[in-house]
């Protein structure tokens, strides 16, 4: 298998100018080197290429056909490198064209990513966000890590300690059950709780949540009838039977006037549920990222405080 790092990069842009220039004392005013540096990295680069490479003529240095194909891929191989280092070090937003990947397991993800979207096209119309709103997303730590995910809202935290977070708010858990049901009209009480059968989300860590808006009710050991796998789920059993649902307290105004769920007013001195914004310390000082995360903490907050 061939070994890439035996190759020395440097040569590739000596590659580029020769190819283009047609012409080894152009290439070195190119590149600011000397004619007999090129001439060496040329002889090198048929060394790696096993390639003559480039024929001298009458015309200046012609390519040969093992060079047209390199430099088809090098092109755009070098463009790419070019641009990320380019917007690296100046990132404008209204001419970037950076797109993003995010992972939203809250419910309300669906309208953060549609309202973000609808303010980059007004500040960034070249930037794209593409999301996963799955309420068990998928090897999030090491999707992170490796860039494949650029960043995460979520309320559980991934292991490691290379990942940095904000609070975008704080949420908490409020019991609903259908409009009409029997529960709503009995005195407000946990014994209602205790009696009732729940429709809820499959677990996505075993044992004791560490989260405490979320561990106070898992402590009450309620009855769960039904587990389902996205949190969305939740909303349609409980108001399409008499199954009591655990949802966001930031979407009971939603779940009332779309779906009639109720709350049912009672609940354990519920601790908050910190809904952050996470990503890996990698991107903590990419440009475009810093632009990302301030355009996502202002929508949610305007998502938030519109209800």
């Amino acid at each position: 298998m061939f070994n890439i790092r035996s190759v020395d990069l440097n040569l590739l842009p000596v590659f580029e100018a020769v190819y283009e220039e047609r012409s080894l004392s152009r290439a070195a005013v190119r590149l600011a080197m000397t004619q007999s540096a090129v001439s060496h990295a040329v002889t090198r680069l048929r060394a790696v290429f096993r390639d003559e490479l480039f024929v001298r003529h009458s015309r200046g240095m012609v390519p040969t056909p093992t060079a047209d194909a390199i430099h088809v891929k090098l092109r755009d191989a070098l463009g790419s490198v070019r641009e990320a280092v380019s917007e690296r070090r100046l990132f404008v937003p209204k001419t970037s064209a950076r797109k993003f990947f995010l992972t939203i397991t809250h419910p309300l993800g669906p309208m953060i990513v549609l309202r973000l979207s609808e303010r980059l096209a007004k500040v960034a119309p070249n930037i794209s966000v593409a999301a996963s709103t799955r309420s068990r997303p998928i090897d999030l730590d090491r999707a992170l890590r490796e860039g494949r995910i650029d960043a995460a809202i979520d309320w559980l935290d991934p292991e490691g300690d290379h990942f940095k977070n904000i609070v975008l708010f704080e949420d908490a858990l409020v019991a609903v059950a259908r409009e009409g049901h029997p529960a709503l009209r009995r005195r407000k009480s946990l014994k209602v709780l205790r009696e009732g059968r729940f429709v809820r989300l499959r677990p996505r860590v075993e044992g004791e949540h560490p989260v405490a808006g979320i561990r106070e009710w898992q402590r009450l050991n309620l009855d769960a009838a039904l587990e389902v796998s996205e949190i969305l789920e939740v909303f349609m059993v409980a108001s399409q039977s008499d199954l009591f649902g655990l949802i966001p307290r930031s979407m009971e105004k939603l779940a009332r006037s779309a779906l009639g769920l109720r709350s049912l007013g009672v609940g354990p001195k519920t601790s908050t549920v910190p809904i952050k914004l996470i990503w890996h310390a990698s991107r903590d000082a990419d440009p475009a990222h810093v632009f990302l995360r301030k355009e996502l903490q202002t929508t949610t907050t305007r998502l938030i405080e519109r209800g």
